[in-house]
């Protein structure tokens, strides 16, 4: 089975962030590019949704 990647647009609409913040938890290391489309990185919905809830639990833990 293998998993649909979206786009990093399509991934921040998702978890109701704005693309620059899946940009930074790129550069961060919270999420990592499954694919490209041309210069396009593409992402897996289960992973978006990991970096969004590590990166709520070490905002909590401060």
């Amino acid at each position: 089975m293998s998993a649909t990647l979206i786009s990093g647009d399509l991934a921040a609409t998702e978890v109701e962030v704005s693309p620059a913040t899946i940009r930074k938890w790129v550069q961060l290391g919270h999420l990592v590019a499954a694919g490209r489309q041309g210069r396009r990185l593409l992402y897996r919905l289960e992973d978006v949704f990991a970096a969004e809830r590590a990166v709520h639990r070490r905002e909590g833990s401060g």
